[in-house]
C-alpha cells in the first residue's frame, strides 16, 4: 500500500516537472520567434530604406544625364557657331590680307617703285643671262590634295623633262620611289606600285631636286657634299663639297634640312643659311660649280620652306605651333621685283607645316608636302613689271 502511494507520488511530481521544462521550451522557442520577426521587420524596413535611395539616387542620375545631353547638345551648337564665325574671319582676313598688304621683304639695289622708272638696258641683260622667263606669281589659282602618304616630313617633286615623279618619304634615308606618272601615284596604295632606287649615300633633309634624269640631294658627313646622281645608270654622275661652315637649318622650322636645291631650266639653285637670313648660290648644273651668290635679307626665322620662279625667290614662313603658311619675303636675282609687285600669298590653312614646296615649270604648279598630305598648288603667274615696260629711248 505505501509502495502504491510513492509511485503515485513520484508519477506526479515526474510530470510536474516534465511540464515546467516544456513551458520553459516553449517560452524560449516564442522569445526567439519574436527576435526573429523584429529583426525580419528591421530588415524590411531597412531594404524599403535602400529601396527608396536607390530610386531617388537613379532619379537624380536620370536628370542629370539629362541635363548633360542638353548642354553637350548646346555646346556642339556653340562650336559649330564658332566654327562658322572663325571661317567668316579667315575668309574676311583673306580679303583685307590681299587688299591691303604689308611691304613685302624685297632686297633690290636698284629696285624699280613706280612703273616710269627707267630699266638700265645693263640689267636686262644681266637678267637674260641668269633666266629667259618673265613671270612672277600673283596668286594662288587652286589646290588639290592627292592623298596621304608616309611620314609627316619628306619630299615629292616631278621630273620637268618627263611625267616621271619621286617620293622621298622621311628627311634622312638612302631610298626613293619613282613613279610612271602623277595618276599612278595618285592610284597607289602606298610606294609598293613605285620604283625602288637605292643611291650610293643617303639623302639627308627635304632639299632634294630632280631634272632631266639626274637627282640633286645634299649628303651631310665631315663635310656637306651636292651630290649628282644618275637616276638612268644607277651612279653617281658627280659630286661637290659646299663651302658652309654654318650647320644651321636654312629654314627654322625644318631643322633637318641645312640646304634647299632647286632644278630647272636656268640651272641649279642652292639656298643655305648665312647668319640669320637665307643665301642663294647659282651652280652649274653639270660640274656643280658655284656661280654666283646672292643675300636675299630674307630671315631665317619662322621660314619653313621656299620655291623658286622665273629667278625670283619665294620664302614661305609660319609660326610655331602651325598656322597659315605664307609668302612673306620675295628676292629677284637681277631686282627686278618691285615691292609693289611682290605678291603676299596666304596658303589654306590644313594640317600642319610644309616641309618642301617644289615648283614644276610647265604645269606651273607647286608640289608640297604637309604633315605626310600630298598637296598640289596652281600658281597663277603674271608678266614682271620690266617685261611689260616699253624698251627705254636710246
Amino acid at each position: 500500500m505505501k509502495a502504491t502511494i510513492f509511485f503515485i507520488v513520484l508519477t506526479a511530481v515526474a510530470r510536474s516537472r516534465g511540464q515546467y521544462h516544456y513551458q520553459g521550451l516553449m517560452n524560449y522557442l516564442e522569445n526567439r520567434m519574436l527576435a526573429m520577426e523584429e529583426r525580419i521587420a528591421l530588415w524590411h524596413e531597412q531594404n524599403n530604406r535602400y529601396n527608396s535611395d536607390l530610386k531617388e539616387f537613379r532619379q537624380q542620375a536620370a536628370d542629370l544625364l539629362e541635363k548633360l545631353g542638353k548642354e553637350h547638345d548646346k555646346l556642339r551648337s556653340d562650336m559649330e557657331g564658332a566654327g562658322t564665325r572663325v571661317d567668316r574671319v579667315e575668309r574676311e582676313m583673306d580679303y583685307i590680307e590681299t587688299k591691303n598688304p604689308p611691304k613685302p621683304c624685297v632686297k633690290a639695289a636698284d629696285k624699280m617703285v613706280e612703273q616710269d622708272v627707267v630699266v638700265k638696258e645693263r640689267k636686262k641683260e644681266e637678267f637674260f643671262e641668269l633666266s629667259v622667263c618673265v613671270n612672277i606669281v600673283s596668286s594662288l589659282k587652286a589646290m588639290k590634295i592627292l592623298k596621304r602618304l608616309g611620314s609627316p616630313k619628306g619630299v615629292w617633286t616631278k621630273d620637268a623633262r618627263s611625267a616621271k615623279v619621286y617620293v622621298f618619304n622621311g628627311t634622312s634615308d638612302n631610298t626613293l620611289y619613282e613613279f610612271n606618272s602623277v595618276r599612278e601615284l595618285s592610284a597607289s596604295s602606298g610606294v609598293s606600285k613605285g620604283k625602288q632606287i637605292t643611291v650610293a649615300t643617303a639623302w639627308n633633309g627635304t632639299g632634294h631636286a630632280v631634272y632631266d634624269g639626274f637627282l640633286y640631294y645634299v649628303s651631310e658627313s665631315s663635310e656637306l657634299q651636292v651630290i649628282k646622281y644618275d637616276l638612268k645608270n644607277g651612279s653617281v654622275a658627280d659630286n661637290a663639297v659646299l663651302p658652309m661652315n654654318d650647320r644651321s637649318p636654312v629654314y627654322q622650322l625644318n631643322p633637318e634640312t641645312l640646304v634647299d636645291l632647286v632644278a630647272d631650266e636656268d640651272g641649279l639653285w642652292a639656298l643655305y643659311p648665312a647668319g640669320d637670313t637665307i643665301n642663294l648660290a647659282k651652280m652649274d648644273i653639270d660640274s656643280l660649280d658655284i656661280e654666283q651668290m646672292w643675300d636675299t635679307a630674307c630671315p631665317r626665322n619662322n621660314a619653313e620652306a621656299a620655291f623658286i620662279v622665273c629667278g625670283t625667290v619665294y620664302v614661305v614662313y609660319n609660326t610655331k605651333p602651325p598656322s597659315r603658311s605664307r609668302v612673306q619675303c620675295v628676292f629677284d636675282v637681277n631686282d627686278m621685283v618691285s615691292s609693289g609687285e611682290a605678291p603676299l600669298i596666304y596658303f589654306p590653312r590644313h594640317y600642319g607645316a610644309h616641309s618642301s614646296l617644289k615648283y614644276s615649270p610647265e604645269e606651273r604648279q607647286l608640289y608640297a608636302w604637309d604633315d605626310g598630305y600630298q598637296i598640289l598648288y596652281k600658281l597663277a603667274l603674271k608678266k614682271k613689271l620690266w617685261a611689260i615696260m616699253p624698251p627705254p629711248e636710246e
